[in-house]
């Protein structure tokens, strides 16, 4: 069997994933890897780790089996036409709660005004008992997580931790409480908080109309998929000052253009696409791939497995 690791892997990593698969051959994508070495390489495949360009898949390796994502979303692929036997899977929850604790850990910094005392701190300028009257508490307000998916309920749970009223949007959702866009209107203007936890799908669902709801001092926080929010409407109802700032880990256009006035927002945190980060990172990534591998070739069903045409 030919293998195509489109993730880029550490030694270690790579010399586990050999030795494991001392039986298979295994070619690597690495920062010397032309694109014209890569594509040859994916177009040999019997299985794939990592998230190639979706237009290679306008030709898809002939012998292709198994397609291991090293993400947890997939929608840029929603409209890749595999054939029916290659079986493809996610990251799962893997990373469900280092997201949650990224968008909760900005949150925490904009109402307790850690990013203000950083950029204080580069200046050697103590300001101290001047931004005390500034400060917010995240203990008991009233939250809405537009989500239910694995990294909505963690940022729920965190939430719930902190001593947060909270409520879930989802359609279907057993766990949540708010169940169509109506409701979610009516809601809005009582909640002091917003995460989006939202798939790419949902394309501008957070838009001019959405911010007009929301309670004036409140603040907005994404960490689902850049697309899902209107930054243009964002712009215009921070710079009116009626929301008290956004914590954005995603944005419509990665990375975020120079010329992006959000740069500049003093009440504005952006943690550029880091939210699912961790040490270990990687390590979940060959883990998984490896216990799929074996359970593709018992033929059983891989963990996490999706179906990128119906999206979940």
């Amino acid at each position: 069997m030919i293998i195509y690791c489109h993730s880029m892997l550490d030694n270690a990593l790579r010399d586990k994933l050999t030795e494991t698969l001392s039986q298979h051959v295994i070619n690597y994508r690495t920062e010397d890897t032309s694109e014209e070495e890569a594509r040859a390489y994916f177009a040999q495949a019997d299985y794939i780790l990592g998230n190639p360009p979706g237009d290679w898949f306008n030709n898809a390796p002939e012998n292709l089996k198994f397609w291991q994502l090293d993400s947890a979303g997939f929608d840029q692929y929603a409209s890749i036409p595999l054939r029916d036997n290659v079986k493809v899977a996610n990251m799962g929850d893997w990373f469900a709660r280092p997201c949650a604790e990224s968008i909760v850990g900005g949150v925490l910094a904009l109402y307790r005004g850690l990013d203000t005392l950083t950029l204080l701190k580069q200046k050697s300028e103590w300001v101290g008992s001047k931004l005390r009257t500034d400060l917010k508490l995240l203990y008991m307000q009233n939250t809405i997580v537009l989500g239910a998916g694995t990294i909505g309920q963690a940022v729920n749970a965190i939430l719930k931790g902190l001593g947060c009223t909270t409520h879930m949007l989802a359609r279907t959702s057993p766990d949540a409480d708010i169940h169509s866009r109506e409701e979610l209107l009516d809601a809005l203007p009582n909640a002091d908080l917003v995460i989006n936890t939202l798939p790419g799908t949902a394309t501008h669902f957070v838009n001019a109309e959405f911010f007009s709801k929301m309670k004036k001092g409140s603040v907005y926080a994404s960490v689902g998929r850049g697309s899902t929010t209107d930054e243009n409407a964002l712009l215009e109802v921070l710079n009116a000052g009626q929301l008290d700032g956004a914590v954005l880990d995603v944005t419509e256009i990665e990375p975020l253009p120079e010329d992006s006035p959000l740069w500049k927002l003093d009440n504005v945190i952006l943690t550029q696409h880091t939210g699912g980060g961790h040490r270990n990172e990687h390590m979940g990534k060959v883990d998984l791939f490896l216990n799929n591998i074996l359970a593709v070739e018992a033929n059983s069903s891989p963990a996490n497995e999706v179906n990128l045409l119906k999206g979940y």
